[in-house]
C-alpha cells in the first residue's frame, strides 16, 4: 500500500504520459487531415441531401440579409451605401464563421458519441472535422465579398494580404475552441445553450453591423472585446486599411489564453472524454 507521502510522486510520474498522449492525439489528428476533411464533406452532403442548391442556400440567405441590412442600416447610421456595404459583407460573413465554429464546436464531441465509444480515433479528428466543415461552408460565401467589392468598386489592394495571418490565427483559434468547448459541453450539457446565448449577445455588442467609429472616443476600449480583436485581424486589411498593433496584440493574447486553456484541459481530462459523452 502506498503511503500518503508517495501519492504525489505517483501522480507526478503519470503527468508526462498524459502530456505525451495528448500531444500524440493532436499530431495524429493533424497528420490524418484527409480523414476529417472527408468526414466534413460527408456531413455537408448529408445536411443538404435532396436540396437543389445545397450549401448555396446559405449563400443565398446571406446575400438577402446583406442587401436588406445594407440598405436599412446605411440609412440609420447615415453612411454612404458604397462605403458601408463592403464593410457589412466582410463583417457578416466573418461573424457567421465565428458563430458557426463556436456553436458547432461545443457539440463536436457529443455528436460523435457512437464513433468515440466504438472506434479508436484521435479526439482531435472530431474537432478538425467541425473546423473543416465550417471552412467549406464559409467558402461558399466568399464570392459574395468579391461581388460586393466589384459592385461598389472598392478594392483593398495589397494590404489585403495581411488578412492571411489573421486567417491562420483564426483557424488555430477555431480548433482550440472546438477542443475546449467540445470537452466542456461533453462534461456539462448546459454549456452548449449558454454558449449559444453568449454568442447572441456578442453579435450585438461587437461591431458587426455597426462601425467602431460610431462609438467615438469609446472605440478605444474595443480591443477588450475578444470577438472584435480576432475579427479585426481578418476584416481590417480588407475594409479598414490595416490593423493596429494594439488590436493584433490583443488578438494574440486572447488566442494564447484560448489555446492554453484548451491544451491544459485536453491534457488533464482527455482520458475521460469517452465516459463523458
Amino acid at each position: 500500500m502506498l503511503s500518503t507521502h508517495q501519492a504525489p510522486s505517483v501522480r507526478d510520474a503519470a503527468n508526462p504520459r498524459m502530456l505525451a498522449r495528448a500531444v500524440d492525439d493532436l499530431a495524429l489528428g493533424v497528420g490524418r487531415w484527409r480523414l476529417p476533411l472527408a468526414l466534413a464533406r460527408m456531413d455537408i452532403r448529408n445536411r443538404y441531401r435532396g436540396s437543389v442548391l445545397g450549401p448555396f442556400w446559405l449563400t443565398l440567405s446571406t446575400a438577402v440579409m446583406l442587401i436588406s441590412l445594407g440598405f436599412l442600416y446605411s440609412q440609420l447610421f447615415k453612411l454612404e451605401l458604397r462605403q458601408y456595404l463592403p464593410y457589412l459583407a466582410v463583417s457578416l460573413i466573418t461573424w457567421n464563421v465565428i458563430a458557426g465554429m463556436v456553436n458547432e464546436g461545443s457539440n463536436s464531441l457529443i455528436e460523435q458519441e457512437g464513433v468515440i465509444r466504438q472506434m479508436p480515433q484521435p479526439y482531435s479528428v472530431h474537432a478538425l472535422r467541425c473546423v473543416m466543415r465550417n471552412v467549406i461552408v464559409a467558402a461558399h460565401n466568399l464570392p459574395l465579398i468579391l461581388l460586393v467589392f466589384l459592385a461598389c468598386n472598392s478594392w483593398p489592394g495589397l494590404v489585403s494580404l495581411w488578412a492571411l495571418p489573421g486567417l491562420a490565427l483564426f483557424l488555430i483559434d477555431a480548433l482550440a475552441a472546438a477542443v475546449l468547448f467540445g470537452m466542456l459541453s461533453a462534461r456539462f450539457r448546459d454549456i452548449g445553450p449558454i454558449i449559444a446565448s453568449v454568442m447572441q449577445i456578442a453579435f450585438f455588442v461587437s461591431p458587426v453591423i455597426w462601425k467602431p467609429e460610431l462609438l467615438g472616443e469609446a472605440a478605444k476600449w474595443l480591443p477588450l472585446n475578444p470577438v472584435f480583436a480576432v475579427m479585426e485581424t481578418v476584416r481590417g486589411p480588407l475594409v479598414g486599411g490595416g490593423v493596429s498593433p494594439l488590436v493584433w496584440l490583443a488578438a494574440l493574447a486572447y488566442s494564447a489564453i484560448l489555446c492554453g486553456a484548451a491544451f491544459a484541459l485536453f491534457v488533464r481530462f482527455r482520458s475521460r472524454i469517452a465516459f463523458w459523452v
